[in-house]
């Protein structure tokens, strides 16, 4: 029963997600309505709305000036920074189709595609949380060791919304910061 609830809900994901695409055909060019009720997985889901959100709008239209850049020889470059949050939108991903992560060989993807496959991971989550009852199952998954849900929100979620902060600050300090008429306060864009 677990795996029909399980494809039930990927389906419904996709459906969603194809509905919901803009028009660079990937979701969270504006957030999705938020639920009418509060429960742990529409809470859960609203994060990684959020973080999808501001995901979406630190990465749009970069140019190599702003991939390239990094504050500091130490630091990570902006597109470094995008393959870190992609890792972490696979753990996050994983952990609602509760999947085991592993830490092999990267993804070898250009940057759009890499942006693209992000917002799904993150997209894909969301919408498996929103519709859970017990997000506790939802387990972050390395071999053997399961790691609670809690990790997912100090750990990952948390985590890659801090570096799209800092994919903003980059693009400010080359040049191309975000469009002005986006509101991460309502998850709009104005007209």
């Amino acid at each position: 029963m677990n795996k029909i609830k399980t494809f039930s809900l990927i389906l419904l994901a996709s459906m969603q997600f194809l509905i919901a695409q803009s028009d660079d055909n990937v979701p969270y060019y504006e957030l999705p309505e938020y639920s009418e009720k509060f429960t742990a997985g529409t809470l859960a889901a609203r994060m990684v709305d959020a973080l999808g959100f501001r995901f979406y709008w630190a990465t749009k239209d970069l140019t190599e000036k702003d991939l390239v850049y990094k504050l500091n020889a130490d630091g990570r470059s902006a597109e470094e920074t995008i393959n870190h949050i992609y890792d972490l939108s696979k753990i996050i991903v994983n952990s609602t189709l509760k999947k085991s992560n592993s830490r092999g060989k990267k993804d070898e993807m250009a940057y759009e595609d890499k942006r693209s496959a992000t917002l799904k991971n993150l997209k894909i989550a969301a919408d498996i949380l929103r519709e859970s009852d017990d997000i506790s199952e939802y387990n972050i998954i390395f071999g053997e060791q399961k790691i609670p849900f809690w990790n997912q929100i100090n750990g990952p979620i948390s985590d890659a919304i801090w570096h799209c902060g800092q994919l903003a600050v980059y693009r400010r300090a080359t040049g191309n910061p975000i469009n002005p008429k986006v509101n991460h306060f309502t998850g709009k864009v104005r007209d």
